[in-house]
Parts: C-alpha cells; structure tokens; sequence
C-alpha cells in the first residue's frame, strides 16, 4: 500500500481519479487550491487506487493522506 499525501494545506479543488482507476507515475490524481494557486499533486509509483479518502471542497492540512494506493 503506498498513500498520496498532500504537500501543503489547502482546499481539495478536484479529485481526477476515482477507486479502483489504474495511475501511473507522474499522473496527476488530484488538484488542491493553496493561496489562490492550483497545485497538481502527482502520484509517485504506478499502482490501483483502493481509496480515496478525500472530496471536492474538502480543507487538508500538509501530511493528511488523501488517496491509498495497491500494487
């Protein structure tokens, strides 16, 4: 299991992926909005998406896990 976390705090501005969705590295998986910027975050191994563990308008702090990858 290898999770994607998010780099800094902000607002979940769009999940692109959804569980069960194959990625591969460097694929953005979700958008966060931190100070009026839209920052990819991008996943960094290829793998399945077993969840997803944010929404759309969610507030995430730095560290918090917002999808869970397998494979």
């Amino acid at each position: 299991m290898k999770e994607i976390t998010a780099a800094m705090a902000g607002t979940v501005l769009n999940v692109l992926v959804e569980q069960g969705a194959s990625v591969s590295q460097g694929e953005t998986v979700l958008m966060l909005e931190s100070m009026k910027m839209e920052i990819p975050v991008e996943s960094e191994v290829e793998g399945k998406v077993s969840e997803v563990k944010v929404s759309v308008g969610d507030f995430v702090n730095e560290g918090d896990v917002l999808l869970v990858l397998e494979g």
